[in-house]
């Protein structure tokens, strides 16, 4: 940052919400000051030319699973948040579950931020979580900055976050639609879950295991439920393109009801994982190529509000890949550093531009935390929170590049388009491909104001 406190970012590519153009931005005291199409740079000003490297908004991704405190050898906010920033991300929204304890309560909520503070190379929200008899604690986090509340439909994998029945989510949507919070909600239904049948290590065997129509009959209960009480509702990590219809005429008839999909939802087909691959196992199940193109149908369409990581790791122990053992594996897919070039290589494949990029990843997520005063757009006002990319830029995943506690990811070896060139948060330099993290963990926590 310059002595003046002004820093001018000047490109031919800068992403605006009217517009990808050539640009000069002003940033004052981290804030975006002026967006120009020629500026005289004030005296004593930084100047960073970008060239024909794009200027993009910092990233926001509104579902990852940090895990700490508790189970913090999976992952953390140290690493988490740094592998986050190296790829492009600057604002990230844990979900209140695989910490012990889960963010079921405001005692809960502040442990979290307890545990978080410090140690953030990137902005963070805390999402909190609905679960049976927390019902009295849930305006008491939406006073302490929670941005909204995740539930599971199904056993979440871990017991300190048990299910939601409709009961439930009758007693506590009536608060967060008064509270104007969304409900996420991971939406698979069944009345019984089946023992694992056929191969363990064979893919084919765990995508039966959770069928398409789990998704469906979740995502139809929760038009009902929103019909009813008229609040925002969001289903998270959409896989089964057969509930697009329903989530289509839903939209139709004007309920507050949106969507998100995910990275390896878009990237990766049932066909191609081989046998004993757990570290493609996550819930809901990647699906076949023509599942994956009917998501991205619904992407370009923005049928699909948005796009996220559902960044979920254990350890390599809890993959079980020496027994390639399916059906005892930890569902999850470790993927936060590299979600932005995996979606940006699917949009350029499937004719999307930046601007889409930055709609899905940033833009619409933003919205959904709550975060659209500060964040998820270049624009006059909002914090100055930049990615500097190469969109033509390819490169191979190496684990060793990786920034996650642990390195295992189904992306590992692939082929991927849009490097990270730098990070910036509030203005100041926190990412650099040559360099890696620069400066000092600055991250912030955002509560919903």
């Amino acid at each position: 940052m310059s002595a003046s406190g002004v820093t001018v970012f000047r490109g031919e590519r800068v992403v605006t919400p009217e517009g990808t153009r050539a640009a000069a931005v002003v940033v004052r005291d981290g804030r975006i000051e002026g967006i120009h199409a020629t500026v005289d740079v004030p005296k004593d000003a930084q100047v960073v030319e970008l060239g024909r490297d794009a200027l993009l908004p910092g990233i926001v991704d509104s579902h990852a699973h940090i895990n700490e405190p508790g189970r913090t050898d999976w992952e953390g906010f140290a690493t988490a948040t740094a592998a986050a920033a190296a790829g492009g991300i600057t604002t990230v929204v844990d979900m209140p579950l695989n910490s012990i304890p889960a963010t079921t309560s405001l005692a809960a909520l502040r442990t979290k931020a307890e545990a978080a503070s410090g140690q953030c190379a990137i902005d963070y929200g805390l999402w909190g979580g609905v679960i049976p008899g927390n019902a009295n604690e849930l305006q008491a986090m939406v006073d302490a900055g929670a941005p909204g509340f995740k539930c599971f439909l199904v056993h979440s994998g871990v017991d300190e976050f048990p299910a939601a029945t409709r009961d439930v989510l009758d007693a506590a949507m009536p608060i967060l639609t008064k509270a104007g919070v969304p409900l996420l909600v991971h939406a698979e239904l069944t009345d019984h879950e089946p023992p694992f049948a056929g191969d363990v290590r064979a893919y084919a065997s765990y995508l039966a295991s959770r069928p398409a129509a789990w998704e469906v009959d979740a995502i139809r209960m929760m038009i009902d439920l929103c019909r009813k009480h008229r609040g925002p509702v969001h289903i998270v990590h959409l896989s089964a393109a057969d509930a697009l219809d329903d989530i289509a005429k839903a939209k139709a008839e004007g309920l507050p009801f949106t969507v998100e999909t995910c990275p390896h939802y878009l990237t990766f087909t049932s066909e191609e994982i081989e046998a004993g691959a757990t570290h493609f196992k996550c819930a809901p199940p990647i699906r076949e190529a023509a599942n994956r193109e009917r998501l991205w149908d619904a992407v370009k369409s923005g049928l699909i509000d948005l796009v996220v990581s559902d960044h979920s790791p254990c350890t390599p122990a809890l993959k079980k890949l020496e027994a390639g053992d399916f059906s005892g594996a930890w569902g999850g897919i470790a993927g936060l550093q590299l979600s932005v070039s995996a979606v940006w290589t699917g949009m350029r494949a499937h004719g999307l531009g930046l601007d889409a990029l930055v709609d899905r990843m940033a833009h619409r997520t933003a919205k959904l935390a709550g975060l659209s005063g500060r964040k998820g757009a270049i624009r006059p006002g909002l914090d100055a929170d930049f990615v500097v990319f190469a969109p033509e830029a390819r490169f191979k995943v190496a684990p060793e590049d990786i920034r996650h506690r642990h390195r295992l990811t189904p992306y590992a070896g692939r082929e991927l388009e849009g490097r990270v060139m730098r990070t910036y948060l509030r203005g100041q330099r926190i990412f650099d491909a040559t360099e890696g993290l620069t400066g000092p963990r600055i991250g912030q926590w955002l509560p919903r104001g």
